[in-house]
This record gives C-alpha cells, sequence and structure tokens, in this order.
C-alpha cells in the first residue's frame, strides 16, 4: 500500500470513530483521494458546522465483573471486592486478586491451611498455587488489613486455561464462581 492510501484509510477511519457509521456511509461515496469531513461540517456544505447532537454527558460503559448480587455476597459474607482473574507470564501463571473490605470475614482466603484450586470446566483442569523451592507458595498469607489487596498465582503449565474462559476459584470453603479469565 502506498502511503496516500494508507493515509486516505486512516482519514476514513478516525472519520467513523468521530462520526459515527454516517461518516463511512459518506466516505464510500467521495473519490479515492478526496479527505474525508471535519467533525461536525455537515455534507455538502463546505465550512457550515451541523447542529450539534445533545448527547448528554458522557460515559464510560465498564461492564462488571459479575452480578450485582454475586458483588454484594462477597462484600457482605467474605468482606472482600475487586475480584480478578488474569493471565500472568504469557498464560503460564493464572493470577487471582481482591481487595479486603472486612479482615475478619477475608482471613480465610489469606490462611496457609487452606489449599485453594483454580477450576476451568471447560478445559477440565484444577489448577493448584505452585510451591517453590526457596520461596515457599506463591501466594500471599500475611494478615489481611482492610484496603490492601491480596493475589495469588496458579501455576497454567501448557497453557489450558484460556482468556475469555470462566473459572471457579476454591479457597477452603470460599468459593467464587463463573469469574473471567481477562
Amino acid at each position: 500500500m502506498n502511503s496516500q492510501k494508507i493515509g486516505a484509510t486512516l482519514a476514513v477511519t478516525l472519520a467513523c470513530l468521530l462520526c459515527g457509521p454516517a461518516a463511512l456511509a459518506q466516505a464510500e461515496t467521495q473519490p479515492p483521494g478526496a479527505a474525508a469531513p471535519a467533525p461536525g461540517v455537515a455534507a455538502g456544505t463546505p465550512g457550515r458546522a451541523a447542529p450539534a447532537k445533545s448527547a448528554g454527558a458522557p460515559t464510560r460503559y465498564l461492564p462488571d465483573r459479575f452480578a450485582g448480587r454475586a458483588g454484594k455476597y462477597y462484600k457482605s459474607v467474605w468482606g472482600i471486592d475487586s475480584l480478578s482473574v488474569r493471565w500472568a507470564e504469557s498464560g503460564e501463571l493464572v493470577r487471582f486478586a481482591w481487595r479486603v473490605l472486612d479482615p475478619e470475614k477475608a482471613k480465610l482466603l489469606n490462611d496457609k491451611k487452606a489449599e485453594p484450586s483454580l477450576i476451568d470446566p471447560q478445559a477440565g483442569v484444577s489448577l493448584v498455587v505452585p510451591v517453590m523451592e526457596k520461596v515457599g507458595q506463591l501466594r500471599q498469607s500475611a494478615p489481611p488489613e482492610a484496603g490492601r489487596s491480596y493475589w495469588m498465582v496458579f501455576s497454567n503449565v501448557g497453557r489450558l486455561v484460556k482468556r475469555g474462559d470462566r473459572v471457579t476459584v476454591v479457597i477452603g470453603t470460599f468459593r467464587a464462581e463463573n469469574l473471567m479469565v481477562d
């Protein structure tokens, strides 16, 4: 591709992002070398601005990690929130993290005696926390403090658990189901 085609493609893409699908329809009817219209300029009226649309206050859509009731359950019963499951080290490890709201309720999650596991029913596997020779288990086990975030990692050798999978984390009697791997 030459630089003019790349520039034109970039201009059309930018116009679509800024002005919406109507800009794409207009860009498809323009000759290949023509520039995309500036945002806010009506088609066919050079230099005249289109009437502004009142869209209200801009918002960012941030989907919930889980349903509202589940979030309330984790806060009230286990004293935690902000649960997340993410790939780490190119998928060789899966990191489970949470934030403590009530240290008394959340102390089970940091208990060394409780054996944690991450279950992926789609892959048919149950991952465990690896134990390093000189380091020990790859998890935090200090007494929980309110407002602090804690984590543990699970060994994902072979990358059986993929991004987008729904998993369950079990630590003793604690059970967090249907968490999505980011």
